[in-house]
């Protein structure tokens, strides 16, 4: 396994709905702030600057192809406790990438929300994929791992 990326997201009190849990959907907003803290701000040490994607030229962006979630466990909130993410790269492809996801309540506790995200480069001026360069892939490699556990779909 390579690098992975722990981070801590501040919970709030907005994200609990009136079963006194935080929400689903505030449970992907917690991925998603994570993700960005990982693609954009983490200190990460590399030449550029800091974050994942800091060598990802102007004009490209990163958009969401796919994303499948598995809630295994109550994540309740608690004041001034950080709901802690761990990312890692599952995949990295032409000109997309999966990231895998796990958050946990707390330290010592298995994950209660897994999550697989695969996310495509976009060049907005050439309208199409952007092709990823030998430096970005470097950096996205350093992080590269095997595929977060999801559970088994019911089904053909």
């Amino acid at each position: 396994m390579g690098e992975v990326f722990d981070g801590e997201i501040q919970a709030r009190y907005r994200d609990v709905n009136t079963g006194g849990h935080v929400d689903n959907v505030e449970a992907i907003r917690v991925l998603d702030e994570a993700r960005t803290q990982f693609f954009r701000f983490a200190p990460l040490g590399l030449p550029a600057g800091v974050g994942l994607l800091a060598r990802v030229p102007g004009g490209v962006s990163e958009l969401m192809g796919s994303q499948r979630v598995d809630y295994h466990a109550e994540m309740r909130f608690a004041p001034y406790q950080p709901f802690l993410v761990r990312i890692w790269l599952a995949h990295v492809g032409r000109s997309s990438f999966t990231i895998s996801s796990e958050v946990r309540v707390e330290r010592d506790h298995p994950p209660a929300v897994v999550a697989e995200s695969s996310l495509v480069f976009w060049d907005h001026a050439a309208q199409a994929s952007w092709p990823i360069s030998p430096e970005v892939r470097a950096d996205l490699d350093r992080f590269l791992g095997d595929r977060v556990a999801l559970r088994e779909r019911p089904g053909p």
